[in-house]
């Protein structure tokens, strides 16, 4: 059993049911019809609530455990996830696929980090939306969650390659309130980006 499926093997949903807050504000952007991948989504908390906008959601996750438990939480709140497990070190990104790629907490080795990156320029359609939330590296002056491990954070300089090529409409980096479950309470130091991939026409 993975350190993920070990996490998550528990009747309760440890980083809780409900969206993460910079999501939740964002709910203007995901439109009835699109089509939306939730990546790196966990139990599927996320997953579940763009779902219950309206929008057709693709849900992947490292965690079979995960990926069970976002199914029944769909299955109580009356709506359908398209989960498939993939390990985002070996991604298939197909090109111009997704209305929004949506990624809350997502961390990983900094070559994962740069695939992740490039896969989410190519699997967005033009003008579409990536919406993010990270732990920054000042994180681990707070303990409130998060990997305990320098490199698993982010620094702006992460999305460089993302705001020369994309339309930035929001970031920030600085501390937010998080109380999201049981592992993120408490004043949380992040880094929030929202970038519109550039049409070519």
């Amino acid at each position: 059993m993975s350190t993920w499926d070990k996490r998550f093997n528990t009747d309760e949903y440890v980083y809780g049911e409900n969206p993460n807050a910079f999501v939740n504000q964002q709910a203007h952007l995901f439109k009835q019809g699109m089509r939306v991948l939730a990546i790196a989504e966990g139990e599927g908390r996320n997953a579940v609530w763009l779902a219950e906008q309206g929008v057709t959601v693709d849900m992947w996750d490292y965690s079979r455990v995960g990926l069970d438990k976002a199914n029944r939480l769909a299955e109580r709140r009356g709506v359908t996830l398209h989960t498939r497990l993939v390990d985002l070190a070996e991604a298939d990104w197909s090109e111009n696929v997704y209305d929004a790629i949506v990624c809350i907490y997502g961390h990983f080795p900094d070559h994962v980090k740069k695939s992740v990156i490039a896969g989410v320029g190519r699997a967005l359609k033009p003008d579409g939306y990536f919406v993010t939330e990270v732990y920054s590296e000042a994180q681990l002056t707070y303990g409130t969650g998060g990997p305990k491990q320098k490199e698993l954070l982010y620094t702006r300089s992460d999305f460089a390659t993302l705001m020369d090529s994309f339309k930035t409409i929001h970031f920030f980096d600085g501390t937010v309130e998080r109380h999201e479950g049981s592992l993120h309470n408490g004043e949380s130091a992040v880094l929030q980006y929202i970038g519109q991939k550039v049409s070519t026409s």
